[in-house]
């Protein structure tokens, strides 16, 4: 089933839906993550179809989130190496996985986070970039940004 698009819409989230939002996508990136960058790594890895891995990973390409670099000439045979936009999605993904470990790992969390600098267990928090602190769903407000326009994603009640 073809899912809609999210093109037209004006909202960051739908923007970033439209990019990663398939199944199997955001699994290669985390994959790239941990240093996997062959196509027939990312397939035995996940188990994933040559044909929708060849889609995402070409997906992955244009959007500029992965580079593709030969390393063999005869057959050709590719590298796929996150761009800074797609190491830029660790936070994504992070936040997806600590979701994951809080709600859906009873046996507990499949991966552990170290901190290189002091070695201990970590997650990750979010905190204000101006004062430092850190930040709860309840401690924001939201307002329409510079590119809202006239089309506004938040609900009539929430503008100013």
């Amino acid at each position: 089933m073809r899912r809609t698009s999210f093109e037209d819409m004006n909202c960051s989230l739908a923007q970033c839906l439209e990019v990663v939002g398939e199944w199997w996508t955001l699994l290669i990136v985390r994959d790239a993550l941990f240093g996997v960058t062959r196509f027939d790594d990312f397939r035995d890895r996940l188990g994933i179809a040559r044909n929708v891995l060849t889609q995402r990973l070409e997906g992955l390409v244009e959007h500029e989130i992965m580079t593709r670099e030969p390393y063999q000439d005869n057959p050709v045979r590719y590298d796929y190496r996150l761009t800074a936009k797609g190491r830029s999605l660790w936070q994504v993904i992070t936040a997806m996985r600590q979701w994951g470990d809080e709600w859906a790992a009873p046996n507990g969390p499949p991966v552990e986070v170290l901190h290189r600098t002091c070695a201990h267990l970590t997650t990750i928090e979010p905190t204000c970039s101006h004062c430092g602190e850190r930040v709860h769903g309840r401690d924001l407000a939201l307002r329409d940004g510079p590119g809202a326009g006239d089309r506004s994603p938040l609900p009539e009640s929430l503008r100013r």
